[in-house]
């Protein structure tokens, strides 16, 4: 017992520690051209593709604040956000995470790495922390170059939120810093992926897409009108959760169900990844994990962690159906009116008037009055009425709705001319867009209608 015990301590003294592993496994990908590659197009592309956009006299009208692009450099930072997590992201956690233990056994140099190191446990630990240093540094990349380039165009104005409330500058930035931040969960949930695809496919090819393959299939799933519950509980969902940020108050609950879940998926996904990486023969060429123990350790765990996730979203919340409830459309759509008639009534040089005084109210249908009027779709119609102080008559706009599944609304302008019938108003300054004209809004899913009425 006594010369096993001396064996193990002089075995552990000769052993490579995590921090040395990890400065040399972080050399190694960065020496990498495609990794250097992604590290400058990530720290400058997004900044000349804002500014570009921003000096356009057309704007990515179909993208979330795509339209607010000519007024507030913020909004640069958001469009680019937004297909970060449709693409960027899960292709670069693909690139980096999904490759980062399959290289080796490309090049067939596990045994020489092991001997060096002398520890299974190190090596996983720092291959795994040095993806995800690369990681983070082209999320930063993404998130820097995207503002500087907007702020640079544009400058630092006010934005409209989702609910047509205008932040501040100030505001505006600590939001879009914490939209970034939140990002991180579902981007490190398919970092775990993708190096359990690393560590169970080895040398095929599938274990570099298995990232982006998982997002796409997440990304279809979310398109469909799914249960809410089912919709949170998937590990990407933070993707598009950000946008209840900027709400006022902000939707904070969906945000932070997928924040932890997508934080439960990259834990589950490193451990299963850990494990099996552990448990491979490496006295074996031939043996590079793959078989039979991926679909056991790692598919098969998924699976079930997925419907362990759902099953404890549904309880918890007690959400059901959709969420996507006639009253609260009616309310997030007059609520966001009423904060951009404000707008345009500055623009307009008219008196203020408050939110409260106009007292706007919306009536909406989906289709017709023999379709229940609830969940997504592109065929609600509204109906926005207000009262302007010392006029008798209210005055009413029309509005076509497209809600997507995932609660968020874009209302395009049916008339009056002189309100939201046309896409540029007449200001004493010259002719400026319309905001009421075509605007976009959010429905929150787990709010009930009995508390969206009294909010």
């Amino acid at each position: 017992m006594t010369a096993v015990a001396a064996g193990a301590r002089v075995s552990g003294a000769g052993s490579v520690s995590v921090a040395r592993g990890y400065r040399f496994e972080l050399v190694k990908l960065v020496s990498q051209w495609r990794i250097r590659l992604l590290v400058l197009a990530c720290w400058s592309v997004p900044g000349l593709f804002t500014a570009a956009v921003s000096l356009q006299s057309t704007l990515p009208t179909d993208t979330l604040f795509g339209r607010w692009m000519h007024a507030t450099g913020w909004a640069g930072p958001l469009v680019t956000l937004g297909f970060a997590g449709t693409w960027a992201l899960p292709l670069l956690t693909s690139v980096v995470a999904g490759d980062v233990f399959a290289s080796e056994d490309r090049l067939g140099t596990w045994r020489h790495l092991l001997v060096a190191v002398r520890s299974p446990r190190r090596v996983f630990a720092a291959k795994a922390l040095a993806g995800l240093t690369v990681l983070l540094l082209l999320v930063a990349g993404l998130a820097c170059s995207s503002t500087a380039g907007g702020l640079l165009a544009v400058g630092d104005r006010p934005l409209p939120g989702l609910d047509g409330h205008p932040l501040a500058p100030g505001d505006a930035a600590a939001r879009v810093l914490l939209a970034w931040l939140c990002v991180l969960a579902p981007t490190l949930a398919l970092a775990g992926i993708g190096l359990l695809g690393s560590v169970a496919l080895g040398r095929s090819p599938m274990g570099l897409l298995l990232p982006a393959l998982v997002a796409l299939a997440m990304q279809l799933a979310q398109m469909m009108p799914m249960p809410v519950a089912v919709r949170l509980a998937l590990p990407t969902s933070a993707f598009t959760t950000w946008n209840g940020l900027f709400s006022t108050p902000a939707q904070k609950t969906p945000l932070l169900i997928g924040i932890a879940v997508g934080l439960v998926w990259a834990v589950s996904a490193t451990a299963l990844a850990r494990l099996l990486f552990l448990r491979r023969d490496f006295t074996n060429p031939a043996d590079d994990g793959s078989g039979r123990r991926a679909l056991t350790l790692g598919a098969l765990p998924l699976a079930g962690l997925a419907a362990a996730t759902t099953a404890v979203v549904t309880v918890t919340t007690g959400a059901t159906g959709s969420g996507i409830a006639q009253e609260k459309v009616q309310r997030s759509l007059a609520t966001a009116f009423a904060h951009l008639y404000r707008l345009q009534t500055a623009q307009l040089g008219r008196p203020a008037v408050t939110e409260a005084r106009l007292r706007a109210t919306a009536a909406c249908d989906k289709g017709s009055v023999h379709v229940a009027a609830e969940g997504p779709g592109n065929d609600w119609r509204c109906v926005v009425s207000w009262h302007l102080p010392g006029v008798e008559a209210a005055g009413t706009a029309v509005y076509q709705l497209d809600v997507a599944p995932d609660g968020r609304f874009v209302a395009d302008g049916d008339g009056p001319k002189e309100v939201n019938g046309y896409f540029l108003v007449r200001t004493p300054t010259g002719d400026a867009p319309n905001p009421l004209w075509q605007f976009d809004g959010t429905v929150e899913l787990l709010a009930t209608a009995k508390a969206s009425s009294k909010g």
